[in-house]
């Protein structure tokens, strides 16, 4: 019996999502450079990638020649592919028994691929990783390895989130936070110190930034709240409810960038701050008519909408502190 269009699209669609790493994935892939990359989770390079740009901005020293496009674009692979791959490979490790009941399509969960061959993985681009970054310190004639650093404090991070005893995703505030810091306040550090000098300043100001980003990292947490639950693990939806974490998500990301914009006004960047103020309004907006009415339906829906004017803001601070004198 052939397939409908609509069957055919939905396919996919679910084909698609598997390869991107995103929820509603289609089951019963065999290739194996497939599943490894359904792993990384190529989604979520997105943010790293992003952040990478914006911290060049922030530098004042980005300009577009040949070798700077070059350097931002390794910058960019070292941030998303190989680190980011790395962090969702080994979160999905030591996640396989809670995805086993969230979603268990995922790639260990469901058998597609051995536990050696995940280690594997994780190991290469840990590797991987760690020597971009010290090419990138070499390249960029840094005395000290800056890069690298931020490399290793990365991968610890991402270690010590998924990995007992630790396991910082079982808190919810601490494990959501160094979630919003890795997808925000690193890759900026990374793109800033590759093309200028990073300063107290900067930090402080995306460490402030990784706490709006701290709400969005808990909306991903609305998808697992019932596997959670039934392993102890103490998600903001989980702890206060679904309705009161929602509240909690949106009152992060809105203050935080408030604050961000109050700054650069502060600062004699008042176009820079007013299109931040601006840009908080359509992510209000979308909060209303989809998040805070219901967060567990649309999760992915208010994502798709809202974040796009976060990030825009994100590079309209980059920009306006690249302008600035730091």
């Amino acid at each position: 019996m052939s397939s409908t269009p609509e069957q055919t699209n939905d396919n996919r669609t679910a084909k698609t999502r598997q390869l991107l790493g995103m929820k509603g994935a289609a089951t019963g892939e065999t290739s194996l450079w497939k599943i490894r990359l359904q792993l990384m989770k190529p989604i979520t390079w997105i943010p790293l990638i992003w952040g990478v740009i914006c911290g060049a901005a922030s530098s004042g020293g980005y300009t577009w020649t040949g070798e700077s496009v070059l350097k931002a674009l390794t910058c960019m692979l070292l941030a998303g592919p190989l680190l980011a791959g790395y962090t969702q490979t080994i979160n999905d490790f030591y996640d396989r028994e809670l995805d086993a009941i969230n979603e268990p399509y995922r790639p260990i969960p469901s058998g597609a691929i051995s536990v050696p061959q995940v280690v594997a993985q994780i190991l290469v681009l840990l590797l991987a990783g760690l020597g971009v970054a010290y090419l990138l310190d070499v390249w960029a004639g840094h005395p000290f390895p800056t890069i690298t650093c931020l490399a290793l404090f990365g991968s610890f991070l991402s270690y010590i989130y998924s990995a007992p005893p630790l396991k910082l995703k079982k808190n919810g505030w601490l494990g959501n936070y160094a979630l919003g810091a890795s997808y925000i306040a690193l890759p900026w550090w990374a793109g800033h110190a590759l093309f200028g000098h990073l300063n107290l300043t900067i930090v402080i100001l995306t460490l402030v930034y990784s706490l709006a980003g701290l709400g969005i990292a808990v909306v991903n947490d609305f998808k697992s709240v019932e596997g959670d639950r039934q392993l102890g693990l103490q998600s903001l939806p989980v702890m206060f409810g679904v309705n009161t974490a929602a509240w909690i998500c949106v009152i992060m990301i809105n203050l935080f960038q408030g604050a961000i914009a109050a700054y650069l006004i502060s600062i004699g960047q008042h176009l820079a701050g007013s299109i931040l103020l601006l840009l908080v309004i359509p992510q209000i907006t979308f909060q209303d008519m989809y998040f805070l009415r219901n967060p567990l339906e649309n999760d992915v829906k208010y994502q798709a909408s809202a974040q796009p004017f976060l990030v825009l803001g994100m590079l309209v601070t980059g920009l306006a502190l690249g302008h600035s004198v730091l």
